[in-house]
């Protein structure tokens, strides 16, 4: 059985608090039409095809000092 949903693709970006939020590609497109000029100061990872990629390697940006991670 095929699965004929499109894939959704997730990013990283980080917020002006430090922290850094996963988003679905939706989510951050919706961002960037609102407010392209903030979104390109901000730091963003991504495309990752999977939102457990994402958390994955938020949880390493975290890690290596990049983000702080939610109290």
């Amino acid at each position: 059985m095929t699965d004929n949903t499109p894939e959704e693709n997730w990013y990283i970006v980080k917020q002006a608090s430090e922290q850094c939020k996963v988003m679905s590609a939706e989510e951050f497109e919706a961002l960037s039409e609102t407010d392209a000029t903030e979104v390109a100061l901000r730091e963003t990872w991504g495309p990752f095809k999977a939102k457990n990629q994402a958390i994955a390697k938020r949880v390493g940006l975290i890690r290596a000092g990049k983000c702080k991670p939610v109290s």
